[in-house]
C-alpha cells in the first residue's frame, strides 16, 4: 500500500459518489447520506442534485439514481471504507455480481490530498475520470478539485454523458420527506 499525504490536518475532506437501482434508490442514498452525517467521525458538508442515469458496465437493467456528497471527516481511508461498507450493509445492501444491481452504492471518489493505492481501496478511485454519472453529480459540489492533474470539470467536459438526466434540481433533495 502507498499513502501520500499532502494535508496533515487531522480532519480532511472526501467525496463520495453514491447510487442505486433497485427497490428505493433514492430513500437509501438519502438514509445513508443521514446516517452517515449522524457519526460523531463524519459531518456532510454539500450534497449535489440527484441525476437518473443509463446503467454502465453491465447494460441489462435498470438505470441508476446518483449522487455525489463532500463529507469531512476524521476517518482514515480504510476506517471511512468501513463506515461506507457498514451503511450499505444496514441499508440491506447485497453484493451479487460486478456492476449489477444494486439497492445502494457508496463509493469514496477522493479525499483531500491523498493519494493510496491498495488492495481494498485505490484514490482517487481509479476509474471515476471515464464516468459521466459520477463527474456530472460531483461537478455540481467540487468543480474545482484536481484528479489525476486535471480538474473535475475538465473531466467532465471529456465524459460519455449521453443519457443522464436531472431527476431533481433541489440539492436538498435528501432531507425531504425521508
Amino acid at each position: 500500500m502507498i499513502i501520500v499525504a499532502e494535508n496533515s490536518s487531522p480532519d480532511r475532506r472526501a467525496w463520495l459518489g453514491l447510487g442505486g437501482n433497485i427497490g428505493d434508490p433514492v430513500r437509501n442514498m438519502a438514509l445513508a447520506l443521514k446516517a452517515l452525517d449522524q457519526r460523531d467521525d463524519c459531518s456532510l458538508c454539500k450534497v449535489s442534485r440527484l441525476y437518473k442515469t443509463p446503467p454502465w458496465g453491465k447494460t441489462d437493467q435498470a438505470w441508476f439514481f446518483n449522487s455525489c456528497a463532500e463529507i469531512t471527516t476524521s476517518l482514515e481511508p480504510l476506517a471511512l471504507l468501513q463506515a461506507c461498507l457498514e451503511t450499505e450493509k444496514s441499508l440491506k445492501r447485497v453484493r451479487m455480481e460486478r456492476w449489477g444491481p444494486r439497492s445502494i452504492d457508496i463509493d469514496i471518489l477522493a479525499m483531500d490530498g491523498l493519494t493510496l493505492t491498495g488492495e481494498r481501496l485505490t484514490l482517487p478511485h481509479p476509474r471515476m475520470t471515464g464516468r459521466g454519472f459520477v463527474l456530472v453529480p460531483l461537478n455540481d459540489i467540487a468543480p474545482g478539485i484536481v484528479i489525476d492533474g486535471k480538474t473535475v470539470n475538465e473531466w467532465m467536459a471529456l465524459s460519455d454523458q449521453t443519457g443522464i438526466e436531472l431527476a431533481s434540481e433541489d440539492p436538498d433533495w435528501w432531507a425531504l420527506g425521508v
